[in-house]
């Protein structure tokens, strides 16, 4: 009994330790100029999907929960965050070649149409970050579009 204790307080102890590390968050406060919606012309209700659903993994502005206060779900958070950054930043799109950006934006219409996002960890908690049908068909459209006239001007 005494050794469970002991082992059961020092655990809860290294659990008030860790509380104290802390990643970086990730807020910047304001898109740039090379947010993806300001190099390319964007409809407000296609930038208000991508906002919902795209951009707490996939920009320089993540809207925190409040269990990512608790370690280690801060640490998981930040890195799937540097992850998928890593992968798609819409605040850095302008920055990205031509073809990188057709590229980028061929790879967000397939990951529209095969559901593979958001992740389903996302959605389970963010509910509202689930595309409807209507949704889905406007950022298709969108993305269709603008690849075809990047195709063309650039």
């Amino acid at each position: 009994m005494k050794r469970t204790k002991v082992v059961l307080l020092t655990l809860f102890a290294l659990f008030l330790i860790i509380q104290l590390i802390r990643p970086v968050r990730n807020k910047s406060g304001q898109a740039p100029e090379t947010d993806m919606s300001k190099v390319y012309k964007m409809p407000e209700s296609v930038q208000g999907i991508f906002k919902k659903a795209c951009y707490d993994c996939h920009s320089n502005n993540t809207d925190y929960p409040w269990y990512t206060n608790i370690q280690p779900i801060g640490w998981w958070m930040a890195e799937h965050i540097s992850d998928g950054k890593e992968e798609l930043n819409f605040n850095g799109f302008g920055t990205y070649s031509i073809r990188k950006q057709k590229s980028k934006l061929k790879s967000i219409e397939g990951s529209v149409e095969e559901n593979s996002m958001p992740l389903s960890s996302y959605t389970l908690i963010h509910k509202d970050a689930m595309l409807s049908l209507r949704e889905k068909a406007l950022v298709l459209d969108w993305l269709k579009k603008t690849r075809d006239s990047i195709s063309l001007n650039k």
